[in-house]
Order: structure tokens, then sequence, then C-alpha cells
């Protein structure tokens, strides 16, 4: 299955923003953009496991024994599992249950209710 062009932009530029507050130094905020970049690309292997990848990333430039040690075998999830089941709205980050889905943003539940499969529960 193909993302759909519409969820694919505000996936990028989720994406785009996070590895640009990364590259300003800012993990905070980019690992809040991946969270959201997360919801978005759940349902898609690649997508998935990018959006994981680059939470390893800031983990390890934080130092944050938690996030690199969580986001190893979610990245390998996200590749194997992602098209036949995601937890709807989990943002991801090693602090939270994995497999427990979450309340989606109002902006993001637009998108996915409209262009992807977020709506599923």
């Amino acid at each position: 299955m193909n993302m759909h062009p519409e969820l694919r932009r505000a996936y990028e530029t989720e994406m785009t923003k996070a590895v640009g507050q990364y590259d300003a130094g800012d993990f905070r905020l980019a690992f809040s953009h991946l969270e959201r970049a997360h919801i978005l690309g759940q349902s898609f292997s690649i997508e998935h496991a990018r959006s994981h990848w680059w939470m390893l990333k800031v983990g390890w430039k934080r130092r944050d024994i938690v996030e690199i040690t969580g986001q190893i075998p979610r990245m390998l999830g996200a590749l194997l599992f992602s098209r036949m089941w995601v937890p709807i709205g989990n943002p991801g980050g090693a602090r939270v249950p994995p497999f427990q889905s979450m309340p989606i943003p109002e902006d993001l539940q637009r998108l996915l209710d409209k262009y992807g499969r977020g709506s599923m529960t």
C-alpha cells in the first residue's frame, strides 16, 4: 500500500521540521515533530522505521539510554509489522508502551481520516 500524496506531504513536513530542529540542536522540539511524523507514518513500514531511526539519533545525541535501547526493537518491529497492525496514535517514543493506542491530535486525525489508515482502531 502506498501513502496518499497528501499524507506523505504532511509526514515529510514533520520530518523536515524534525531534522531542522535536530540540526539546530533543539532535540526536544525535534522529538516532538518525530512523534507527529510517527503517528502519520506508522502504517507504512519505511516511513515508520524512518521516524524510529531519527528518534534513535535524538536519543544518542541526548545520551538517553532508555531512548537508545527502546528505539532499536521499535525500528525492527516497524519494518516487520507496520502493514499488519500498529497501535493507532502511539507517538513512538521509548517512554510510551509500544503496544498502547493513544488519542491522536485533531489535526493529524483529520488527515488520517481522509487519507490514511489512522481512523482504524
